[in-house]
């Protein structure tokens, strides 16, 4: 049970605030409601460059990093489909130096020609040596406009192509974060040896005088449902084989989500799970194979992705991916596996809430789905389902009109 108190500024800002005083640290998380899907098709990779931007000095702090060193802090950040989130930890006696770093740079943050050539040269980099010259790297790449092709979850959070970020303008980028950037599309999370009345003092001296800003509205356009099998092959110079397969799930917020990342824990989880177990173990098919949910906000995917042992055909491997997934759609799964891969699930859970990152972090992403204090039922969800739910579950998704397949072979 994570507890915590909640507040919202005039500006809109809302502020949770949870009280931990078995450590001396203090944790300010900052959400935003702004990812990769929020961006405009012409002008991709925006949320993940503003994740670098968000570094580069504010007006009155040209230095982001040098301040927060000098007080025992870290920082990092990370951007998805969905999101941006940015985090620090500290000592909780220097908690004020958090808050003056994070609203400066809400507030102000330093557009200079300079700073964007610094991080759009960065960013780029990035993309060609993760995404573009590195084996199975534009996997995602090829992979989301395949699955997707009306909802803009079709590009990665790196973007669609690197011409969209070398071409990115000082007036494309102040636009983009007066846009998103501001108290009305954000998410306070303070946790650790600290006190609300004092956290919502700070809050209120270095937020409140922030401008709202408007609230963005989201109006995506919704993916259709897929109605045919579709297919794709790459060859490229890479050391095995690789199959990679998805199927159209539903969203975080909808009650079938719990039913699909259980799906996923009993095909994929551990040493002895199915797929493991039948094509990797024993008919040795597969040298690495995994299942996983993307967990997206909007209806998401359900990934099969593996890599074959030399020598297996991909046409073998494919189809024996095929039977597993049949005979999780007509047999339900066995009292004593379910209930093993419920107790991995709730055992993660619990261990999260022994990281104080953590804790800030799943607060500010459920009160972003709607209500913080799901975070506490999260286990009761996946507890209730029954094997009925999973077997209905794999035959709505493991459909082959439903699949979008993409077979990477080696030259």
């Amino acid at each position: 049970m994570v507890l915590y108190n909640r507040s919202v500024l005039s500006n809109g800002l809302k502020v949770l605030v949870h009280e931990d005083f078995t450590t001396p640290m203090a944790v300010v998380n900052v959400l935003y409601d702004v990812g990769a899907r929020d961006e405009d098709p012409e002008k991709t990779g925006f949320a993940h460059l503003f994740e670098h931007l968000m570094f580069g000095g504010s007006i009155n702090i040209p230095s982001y990093d040098e301040p927060l060193q000098r007080v025992g802090g870290e920082n990092n950040a990370f951007t998805s489909n969905d999101i941006t989130n940015y985090y620090i930890t500290l000592p909780a006696a220097n908690l004020e130096t958090a808050f003056w770093l994070e609203s400066d740079r809400m507030l102000s943050l330093a557009f200079s020609e300079k700073s964007l050539e610094v991080q759009r040269n960065v960013v780029c980099e990035e993309f060609k040596q993760r995404y573009l010259n590195q084996p199975y790297g534009d996997v995602w790449l090829k992979l989301r406009p395949l699955a997707y092709k009306t909802h803009p979850y079709q590009w990665a959070t790196i973007g669609k192509e690197l011409s969209h970020i070398e071409n990115a303008t000082i007036e494309d980028v102040k636009a983009f974060f007066a846009k998103h950037y501001n108290p009305a599309n954000a998410i306070l999370v303070v946790g650790g040896a600290v006190k609300t009345a004092e956290v919502l003092e700070m809050a209120e001296k270095w937020f409140g005088s922030i401008p709202t800003g408007e609230k963005y509205l989201r109006s995506l356009p919704a993916e259709a449902e897929q109605t045919e099998e579709r297919r794709e092959i790459i060859k490229a110079d890479v050391p095995l084989n690789a199959i990679y397969k998805t199927f159209h799930m539903p969203a975080r917020l909808d009650s079938g989500y719990y039913e699909a990342d259980l799906l996923s824990d009993i095909l994929s989880r551990g040493n002895s799970s199915r797929l493991y177990v039948s094509l990797v173990k024993e008919q040795k098919l597969f040298s690495e194979l995994n299942a996983y949910v993307t967990g997206s906000h909007d209806p998401g995917l359900f990934v099969i992705e593996g890599k074959l042992t030399e020598g297996v055909e991909p046409e073998l491997a494919e189809a024996a991916i095929w039977t597993e997934l049949e005979l999780i759609k007509n047999e339900l799964v066995p009292q004593e596996e379910l209930t093993k891969v419920k107790n991995k699930i709730e055992s993660t859970m619990v261990f999260a809430e022994m990281s104080l990152l953590d804790k800030a972090m799943n607060l500010a992403f459920f009160e972003l789905l709607g209500n913080a204090s799901e975070l506490n039922t999260e286990t009761q969800k996946y507890a209730v389902l029954t094997a009925e739910d999973i077997r209905r579950r794999a035959n709505k998704i493991f459909r082959r009109e439903n699949s979008s397949t993409l077979l990477y072979l080696a030259n």
